[in-house]
Formats: structure tokens, C-alpha cells, sequence
């Protein structure tokens, strides 16, 4: 999670919001853990870039 928020800048309370609401990435579950595929949160931040120029996400 302390990876993830520091990758996101965003807070493990926000994240969870933002899953709930399916606008980033669902965890997988493993087990009783939980994580993020790594290449779903580059993509989540490479759509919010685009948004931000102006562009449309890939």
C-alpha cells in the first residue's frame, strides 16, 4: 500500500473510495492480502495525463 500511494499520491482511504466508485483499478485478491497489477495503475495515471492535456486516454 505505501508503494502504491507514493506511485498514485493518493492516501489507502481514497484509493478504496475511488475503487468503490470504479474509477481506479480494482486490488486482486490473494489470499487475505490484496494488491494492484502494477501495469492497470501506470494506465489509470497515463489516462489521467491524457485528460490533463486534453487528450484522449489509450
Amino acid at each position: 500500500m505505501k508503494r502504491l500511494e507514493e506511485t498514485t499520491g493518493l492516501k489507502q482511504s481514497r484509493l478504496y473510495e475511488l475503487v468503490s466508485e470504479g474509477a481506479f483499478p480494482p486490488p486482486v485478491k490473494l489470499g487475505r492480502a490484496s494488491a494492484w497489477v502494477s501495469t492497470e495503475v501506470q494506465q489509470w495515471i497515463a489516462d489521467r495525463i491524457a485528460e490533463r492535456d486534453g487528450g484522449t486516454p489509450e
